[in-house]
């Protein structure tokens, strides 16, 4: 029987595939390599939620300065996801 996910590992996923989205539109577009290295950060974010590691791999910092504030300023679509993370 598979794992049910907690809702910071949800919520981590619902994060990664609004990034992917924002990734995925910009595809072929000079901007489209910072936003696929974002969302493989954002992966990690994911892992340590999966091993209760959140709080050390953000070590005091946001969601948002962890992804990088000048890209998610750039990118508001995924201010929400992150919000509910």
């Amino acid at each position: 029987m598979p794992k049910q996910k907690n809702e910071i590992e949800a919520a981590a996923g619902r994060l990664i595939s609004s990034i992917q989205k924002d990734w995925i539109s910009e595809l072929g577009e000079e901007s489209a390599p910072e936003s696929e290295e974002v969302m493989h950060t954002s992966h990690h974010l994911l892992q340590a939620a999966k091993a209760n590691t959140l709080a050390s791999l953000l070590d005091g910092r946001t969601i948002a300065q962890f992804l990088g504030t000048s890209w998610v300023g750039r990118h508001p679509r995924v201010i929400p996801a992150i919000k509910e993370f």
